[in-house]
């Protein structure tokens, strides 16, 4: 059963925001209560972020597909949906995330560190937000916009500062086994250790981590065996350890024979040459070991290394080794510069910045921007009013005026956005005023059909009232002219 995993593929989706609501306010006594649709809440983000107490990447490769809840959408007195939950995700310290393409997004080193591997989507606006002096009464709202979904590759680089590398059955498990308290598996045969085992290590006031990269036989950094694997694991140490064994009895091979396939397969591997290297003589123990080591130790010393016989099984040499190492240690965590507090960047938007690009492609003008492709997925399409509202901010942008700079006609199609996610249309110059078309600003034809039924009582009283004095009006008149007529026929 798999027990170890540093190399991981797996597909994040975050949640998608919640629709705005389009609501008019209904109460008895307060006709054209005006607008109260809220907002929709915000989708949630998946979440790296580094646990110490988290040792490998085995949870993901069991469930490779992970995914935040969306938000809810908002609904009418004014209430906000609710947000959706971010989803966490606990990685090893050391662990790289990097795209399909192999681009590193991020290097995920020390406690507590996280990075955003999905963005959960903006919750739509309600039509409370989007009445204005000039639009009273929206009859529309924006729609939630999608979660981020993208594939990463996650890859576990141990965090340690000596890394133990040589042929299998070398000796390096026994070593950090005596070195430190770990308890690796220990046997006689090739390829027992599959996994990397790590150690803490204490030498005087220095306190340091150790590291068993196993499997490095000849065409490791081509794939060969299970050195390419595990290469990754000495990318952060400060220091290697060539482990060789002076006891093998396999044809061919010898200290120094072992000592330059393995440097030909770091060299291979490359980013390695800067680290300082020291030499292992093990298993000085066993018969003829100690007159190996004795033959090979002046040819290593001439090449410029650091040479110490060592015995897993008798301990000997362990202690020289371990405070040389810890000496280097010391030295390189000396060197490596302070960490800087964080620093917050400011980049301002450049001064002849549109906020969109137009490029034609073959009679088609295809429109790029972060706002005018998040407005088109925020537009209810099967609504009227929110298409002209769409027409407004793209024409508030400056987008009309640069299709005429650009040479389109009417007629012409127009693309906003990328070609996975677009929307098509032809292009009317017209459509400026799309949200006038529809009728004069802050009027809402709904308000005039759905009044509330004590003033369609008021204004009938108003008519009969009206009626009433017309016709007592009328009555004077007549009662006027009848007298005249009299009195005329009296005078004659």
């Amino acid at each position: 059963m798999t027990t170890f995993v540093d190399r991981v593929e797996l597909h994040v989706a975050a949640g998608n925001g919640g629709h705005g609501c389009a609501s008019v306010h209904r109460e008895k006594f307060k006709p054209l209560g005006g607008p109260d649709g809220g907002n929709g809440g915000d989708g949630g983000s998946v979440v790296l972020t580094v646990d110490a107490q988290v040792t490998t990447l085995l949870e993901y490769h069991h469930s490779p597909k992970r995914k935040a809840t969306n938000g809810k959408p908002g609904a009418g007195g004014n209430r906000t949906g609710a947000l959706g939950q971010d989803l966490v995700l606990l990685v090893p310290d050391g662990t790289v995330v990097l795209d399909r393409e192999g681009n590193v997004l991020a290097d995920l080193v020390g406690h507590g560190t996280s990075f955003v591997a999905a963005q959960g989507g903006r919750g739509g606006l309600g039509n409370a937000a989007l009445s204005s002096a000039r639009r009273k009464a929206p009859g529309f709202a924006l729609l939630g916009e999608p979660g981020d979904a993208r594939d990463i590759v996650m890859e576990l680089k141990s965090v340690a500062d000596v890394a133990l590398v040589g042929y299998p059955s070398a000796g390096k498990s026994s070593l950090i086994s005596v070195l430190s308290a770990a308890k690796p598996k220990i046997a006689d045969y090739p390829f027992t250790t599959l996994i990397p085992n790590l150690g803490v290590v204490t030498a005087g006031d220095t306190v340091y981590t150790i590291a068993d990269v196993p499997g490095l036989i000849p065409g490791a950094s081509q794939g060969r065996g299970l050195g390419l694997e595990f290469l990754r694991h000495v990318e952060r140490c400060s220091v290697l350890v060539h482990v060789l064994d002076c006891a093998t009895l396999e044809p061919g091979r010898d200290p120094l024979t072992d000592l330059e396939t393995i440097e030909a397969e770091l060299s291979e591997y490359g980013g390695l040459d800067d680290r300082p290297r020291l030499v292992a003589l093990n298993k000085i123990d066993v018969p003829d070991g100690q007159d190996i080591a004795d033959l090979t130790r002046a040819s290593l010393e001439e090449r410029g290394y650091r040479v110490f016989e060592v015995s897993a099984a008798s301990r000997k040499g362990l202690r020289e080794l371990s405070f040389a190492l810890a000496q280097i240690v010391g030295e390189a965590r000396a060197a490596k510069p302070l960490e800087e507090s964080t620093r917050i960047v400011l980049r301002p938007t450049a001064v002849d910045d549109e906020g969109f690009t137009i490029i034609e492609e073959d009679g088609v003008f295809r429109i790029r921007g972060v706002k005018p492709e998040r407005w088109v997925r925020q537009t209810d399409f099967s609504n009227d009013e929110a298409v002209g509202y769409l027409a407004d901010r793209l024409a508030r942008l400056g987008v009309e005026d640069k299709l005429w700079k650009v040479g389109a006609h009417e007629g012409d199609t127009v693309v906003i956005g990328s070609d996975e996610n677009s929307v098509v249309f032809d292009w009317e110059p017209t459509m400026a005023a799309g949200a006038e078309m529809l009728g004069r600003r802050g009027e809402d034809h709904r308000m005039e059909t759905q009044r509330p039924a004590v003033d369609r009582r008021r204004e009938k009283q108003k008519g009969r009232d009206a009626a009433e004095a017309e016709y007592l009006a009328f009555e004077a008149l007549s009662s006027g002219r009848q007298a005249s007529i009299e009195g005329d026929d009296e005078d004659s």
